[in-house]
This record gives C-alpha cells, sequence and structure tokens, in this order.
C-alpha cells in the first residue's frame, strides 16, 4: 500500500492505492489521524488505486473517521473500484462515513 497526503484548503487529501488489509491498515489509521491531531479534521480519502479493503481496512478508517468528528471535521471517501465498493456496501459502511463520486463532492460535504 502507498499512501500520500496534500493539504488543500481547508481539507487534507489522502490517495492510497494497493491494499487495505491486516499487514496495511495500521498504517493507514496512523497517517489519517496524524492529520488529525495536527489540526487538518478534514479529510478526503481518495480510493481510486485501491484495490482490496479488509475488515481490518475499515476499522481503521472508522477510527479516523470517529477522531475527525470529535475534532470537528469529518471524512469523505470517493473512487472506490468495484470490489472496494461492494464491501463498503455490504457493510454499510456509507452510513458512517459519506461515500461520495468524486472530489467535489467531497468537499461539498465536508464544508470545504
Amino acid at each position: 500500500m502507498e499512501i500520500t497526503s496534500q493539504a488543500d484548503g481547508l481539507v487534507t487529501i489522502v490517495r492510497i492505492s494497493g491494499r487495505i488489509d491486516f499487514a496495511t491498515s495500521e498504517s493507514l489509521e496512523q497517517v489519517v489521524c496524524a492529520i488529525i491531531a495536527g489540526g487538518r479534521p478534514r479529510v478526503i480519502l481518495d480510493m481510486r488505486g485501491v484495490e482490496y479493503i479488509s475488515s481490518a481496512g475499515l476499522r481503521a478508517i472508522l477510527i479516523a473517521a470517529r477522531k475527525a468528528k470529535s475534532a470537528g471535521g469529518g471524512i469523505a471517501i470517493f473512487g472506490l473500484q468495484p470490489g472496494v465498493d461492494e464491501v463498503f456496501t455490504t457493510s454499510g459502511f456509507g452510513k458512517v462515513v459519506p461515500l461520495v463520486p468524486s472530489d467535489a463532492a467531497a468537499r461539498q460535504i465536508l464544508n470545504a
């Protein structure tokens, strides 16, 4: 898994590629939580490059989303590949974290 982040106005865009599973989910959680702790609680996850996510990956995103909300922000996700989208949809995760079609929609959800 590769993770890059970039501050862009009021949001931080976190681009993820590869697999988010038991072996990599902790790294994702640490990166996103560090961004939030650094005073940037509005985070957009660009997951266009993610080919697989496990329950450990969902858990990492859920923890980060709760921290973002506690800090007065939130997390929005866009760019889900069909297989990854199925995992999010089946788990009902879209009720917890907004799953949107684009970066612009994510910004709108986060009021950024």
